[in-house]
């Protein structure tokens, strides 16, 4: 049995819209194709092909994918496998063994645990930003994009990068700025492209934190127009 030929009753699908909300009873979702993040009673996790979640009863739990994620969906499982968050991994090809309760349950027993906290898709993130960079970003957008909260992702950020959400954005702005510079345009025109409120302000950021002063910038741009 292919993913294809699971039971399309079981099988729910995810996008971006999300939500939030609780069950009386507990749930456990297996992953097909895609990524569905979600957050669990404050706690993150994601669930794709490879792994599946247990999601308890009264948990109060948000979900989105940031591209169509589907998942295959089991209420009312109940025992010691289902009263806490836990998520598990998959065995390659589950899907292809049938999807008879039966199955789905020693497939849920016989797991391995998983202890990993969701992934921060950096490479999603960055081509959103990119896409417009002449937005007001905040700190509350970028946690939407990621489906976290504020404080979780600047915990993330801090963690993982040593930095804060809104200095990835500053260099994504950055970096956009210098190759458009490198390309001829104008000062002025390219801080309204990458979100500076004038060209002072850029070429202050520049130098800030790219060490590159107004005599480069005239340099590179002389450079180029020779």
């Amino acid at each position: 049995m292919s993913s294809d030929s699971l039971p399309a009753t079981l099988v729910r699908r995810y996008d971006r819209e999300g939500g939030t909300h609780a069950h009386e009873h507990a749930q456990v979702l297996f992953g097909v194709g895609g990524t569905l993040q979600v957050e669990v009673a404050g706690h993150a996790a994601w669930v794709d092909a490879t792994c599946g979640l247990v999601v308890p009863a009264g948990a109060i739990h948000t979900y989105c994918a940031t591209s169509m994620a589907r998942v295959l969906v089991i209420d009312d499982l109940t025992g010691p496998a289902t009263e806490r968050l836990r998520r598990f991994e998959l065995p390659p090809g589950w899907s292809k063994h049938g999807s008879a309760f039966d199955a789905l349950l020693d497939t849920l027993l016989g797991a391995t645990t998983i202890r990993q906290r969701r992934r921060i898709d950096l490479d999603a993130l960055a081509e959103r930003i990119d896409a417009d960079l002449a937005r007001d970003w905040t700190v509350a957008d970028l946690a939407e994009a990621c489906c976290l909260s504020p404080q979780r992702l600047r915990a993330r950020f801090a963690s993982s990068l040593a930095q804060s959400p809104m200095a990835f954005v500053r260099a994504r702005r950055l970096r956009r700025a210098e190759e458009l510079l490198r390309r001829g345009f104008a000062l002025d025109t390219v801080a309204v492209q990458v979100g500076y409120a004038s060209a002072s302000a850029l070429s202050a950021a520049l130098r800030r934190e790219c060490d590159l002063g107004a005599r480069d910038l005239r340099r590179k741009r002389a450079f180029l127009e020779s």
